[in-house]
């Protein structure tokens, strides 16, 4: 299996929607084809449903895939249970976080892999990394697939990716200085927390020369202050990025700023309004549902990814693919309700991150007297709290207690930021 050409990318992401949807249709068709009988978890799915679908509203009649069900022992014991082929047909290994619950272990064949890579294409045509760009890879290495995608990306684009696994911050500031990097892969969380650790070694990050910043596991890279904080301690491009360890790598960034592209070539995207539950239309908050066309040994199809968005189909852009204006905006089972008003952790950050003097935060959720409460401590160098409570509750339209911790004393994240706490 070849990679795309540029041409052939640039190509797609420019197809009118009458025509995108044909060719998703004919994919979709394919992967049908490929997995069944083979896949066992989808031929029991769809078991007694006329297949192939005949065109995309079709789709309607397939049942939806839900991480639990992944996570269901089958013959295969401790993998998802969405496997296609036998284990010795497998070459890659990685599994989910963690985060919400088990983890779920994936396993990718060589052709799936190589379609993850043909994915991260888009990402790094629209980022402008290119070879000849030095790559600092900032994250563990470990299971979780992180930037092992990316990592393989980049190697076939001809970068210089330089794996900064197994050294602290301060090794992997000295990792960039010395090799020159140009860019910089890693979360929001530990591009803010890497740029903290150099001012405290009297280093500007600015002058380490990185160029252009790609993030992804949190939504930090499309929230505008998180964002803007970033390219300013960094003088540099950021880039957001959004994919999953279950579906694979479906964001594209937006070059002209925060937001994201999801990469219709490879993927077919639904959209279920959160108030209604019926396909969502222009703006809408709503969950994203993902199907895989071109990963056989792992497929995922109507997958609810839990991700918000609110999907757009009349972007002026170059790329015609369906635009998320900001990002992923938060998660379906993150929403809470602090007495009577809805609100997700990624609202507090875009209020918090539009204060530069706040360095870090932690919100806590708690029962006080039989009532909920959401409370915040902020990292403020102004020691100002009350102007930040005064604009949460301008914002949220709910009391927010704020106080200031000393400078340094809340945790850092190398992978995804938790700083939100539910107590009750």
């Amino acid at each position: 299996m070849e990679l795309r050409s540029l041409d052939e990318r640039d190509r797609l992401s420019r197809l009118a929607r009458i025509e995108l949807e044909r060719h998703q249709l004919q994919r979709l068709a394919e992967l049908l084809a490929a997995i069944l009988p083979n896949n066992a978890f989808y031929t029991e799915k769809y078991a007694d449903l006329p297949l192939p679908p005949q065109s995309l509203s079709d789709l309607a009649a397939l049942p939806y895939t839900f991480k639990e069900e992944l996570l269901e022992p089958r013959q295969n014991g401790r993998l998802a249970s969405n496997q296609t082929w036998p284990l010795t047909r497998y070459v890659r290994y990685h599994q989910t976080s963690g985060t919400r619950g088990r983890p779920l272990a994936i396993v990718d064949s060589f052709d799936d892999w190589r379609w993850w890579l043909d994915c991260w294409q888009f990402v790094l045509d629209a980022a402008g990394i290119n070879a000849g760009d030095r790559v600092l890879m900032a994250f563990s290495f470990g299971p979780f697939v992180g930037f092992w995608s990316a990592h393989d990306a980049l190697l076939h684009r001809g970068c210089l990716v330089i794996p900064g696994g197994g050294l602290n911050s301060a090794g992997r500031l000295e990792l960039a200085r010395r090799t020159g990097a140009s860019v910089l892969c890693c979360t929001p969380s530990y591009a803010l927390h890497l740029a903290e650790v150099a001012a405290e070694q009297k280093t500007d990050p600015a002058a380490l020369g990185i160029r252009k910043l790609l993030l992804a596991g949190e939504p930090g890279g499309s929230v505008a202050g998180t964002r803007a904080r970033i390219a300013a301690l960094w003088q540099a491009e950021v880039f957001d990025h959004a994919g999953a360890s279950e579906v694979g790598p479906w964001g594209i960034p937006d070059p002209r700023g925060g937001g994201l592209f999801i990469n219709e070539a490879d993927f077919l995207c639904e959209f279920l309004a959160v108030e209604t539950g019926r396909a969502a239309e222009e703006g809408e908050l709503a969950e994203l549902v993902l199907t895989t066309l071109g990963r056989a040994g792992c497929p995922v199809i109507r997958y609810r990814t839990g991700d918000l968005v609110r999907p757009s189909w009349r972007s002026d852009a170059a790329c015609r693919f369906v635009h998320l204006p900001g990002g992923i905006v938060g998660r379906v089972d993150d929403m809470v309700i602090v007495r009577g008003v809805n609100i997700f952790p990624t609202a507090i950050e875009h209020i918090v991150r539009s204060f530069p003097e706040v360095i870090e935060y932690r919100a806590t959720l708690s029962l006080r007297q039989g009532l909920d409460e959401l409370s915040i401590e902020i990292e403020d160098r102004l020691e100002e709290p009350a102007r930040v409570a005064a604009e949460l509750q301008l914002r949220l339209g709910l009391r927010v207690d704020v106080c200031t911790v000393p400078l340094g004393s809340l945790p850092r994240f190398e992978g995804k930021g938790k700083r939100f706490v539910d107590c009750r």
